[in-house]
């Protein structure tokens, strides 16, 4: 079992069509369909078609509830608390990063965070929104608990991951990453390959390195224990303690500030209550925009052309390889693994899609996996 390749049409159309079967509106579907792509896009499988067929289950589990309507709670001109009531992380999201820019356009910065949502794709998607207006853009959320903190064998934190993107040339500076060393999707992906994962990533019910990903989300999911490391390890010589602190920033923004829901408590009585922080800046209010952003783009040519470590090929800056990966897909189409066929076939029998529609006579293996996963 490997990967196939299809067209951005051809997923643009399956996802678009499956998400008003669901029953949300032809905007969000756009929305929801636009972040998950997005990933795809960039490079970043966990986060794209793959999650599909786990949205359709919590949709029919009642988690994410299509017909919820966002509030906001609490305003300044500078701030907002919005409750997403149980709805759809994407369009939550998208709406309230929208919000922000329009507050930090009136009042040069803003920032809008949001209580009782549900996943919400890519963190970089919505910091993106941002820097496309020009301005500094900031996203965060924080996630089911699968965080072990530094020294401990519990799972009290998410992967809590951090996007931020501000305008450059060629490219803008774009940073989107979890606190853990790898994020849920990438343990997903390993587990539906049957692959065997670094046994630095994680840890089983005892703290100990675990290379089995089934085992470790097993684990999380009943409670047993174990979990992801913090960016930096399982110890403070590494910097484990780093990625610890780092996803306490990211809980304060999300769910602290917004009186949401803490990740260790999330997930509980049929609900996701999931949490997110946005944040927008315009430059301008440190003076000429345009200087700023030329500033940026100096340095991160300096830091391209710097002198390489020997064997090194080439120094990257945040954001290059996304804008990379999207020149390959656009030739080479977006990568699916075979396990993700097989989960979107079942989708598409459940909701009355015929899945030949999109993927001709193409028929997923049953099982199995040789290989790398990408």
């Amino acid at each position: 079992m490997g990967y196939q390749y299809w067209s951005h049409e051809t997923l643009h159309k399956l996802c678009t069509e499956a998400f008003l079967k669901f029953g949300f509106s032809e905007r969000d579907t756009s929305i929801i369909t636009d972040v998950l792509l997005t990933s795809d896009f960039n490079g970043v499988e966990s986060h794209g078609v793959q999650r599909l067929a786990r949205y359709h289950q919590n949709i029919k589990k009642g988690i994410i509830r299509v017909d919820a309507k966002a509030e906001t709670v609490f305003e300044t001109p500078v701030s907002a608390v919005i409750d997403g009531h149980d709805g759809m992380g994407q369009v939550i999201a998208y709406n309230a990063m929208k919000l922000a820019i329009e507050k930090a356009e009136k009042s040069g910065i803003a920032m809008v965070t949001v209580r009782n949502s549900n996943h919400y794709g890519i963190a970089g998607y919505y910091a993106k929104m941002a820097a496309k207006e020009g301005l500094m853009g900031i996203s965060c959320t924080n996630t089911n608990p699968i965080m072990v903190p530094t020294h401990g064998k519990r799972a009290m934190l998410g992967t809590n991951p951090i996007g931020i993107a501000i305008p450059a040339e060629p490219y803008d500076f774009y940073f989107d990453s979890s606190t853990t060393v790898v994020t849920r999707g990438k343990l997903e992906v390993y587990n539906k390959l049957g692959y065997p994962m670094p046994s630095c990533w994680a840890v089983d019910e005892k703290g100990q390195g675990c290379s089995d990903a089934g085992r470790v989300l097993a684990n999380i999911a009943a409670h047993r224990g174990g979990g992801i490391l913090p960016l930096g390890g399982d110890n403070e010589t590494t910097g484990g303690h780093k990625g610890y602190g780092w996803a306490m920033v990211c809980e304060i923004f999300s769910s602290i500030i917004s009186m949401g829901t803490t990740s260790n408590e999330t997930g509980k009585d049929g609900r996701g209550q999931i949490s997110h922080g946005f944040a927008a800046i315009n430059p301008a209010i440190f003076g000429d925009a345009e200087a700023i952003k030329k500033h940026l783009s100096d340095y991160l040519e300096k830091l391209r052309t710097s002198p390489l470590a020997d064997g090194a090929e080439r120094i990257y800056t945040h954001g290059e390889k996304e804008a990379l990966a999207g020149d390959r897909i656009i030739k080479d189409g977006i990568p699916v693994n075979d396990n993700t066929m097989i989960e979107i076939m079942d989708l598409c029998t459940d909701i009355g899609l015929d899945f030949s529609e999109y993927f001709g006579d193409y028929t997923p293996p049953e099982s199995g996996f040789k290989g790398n996963p990408i």
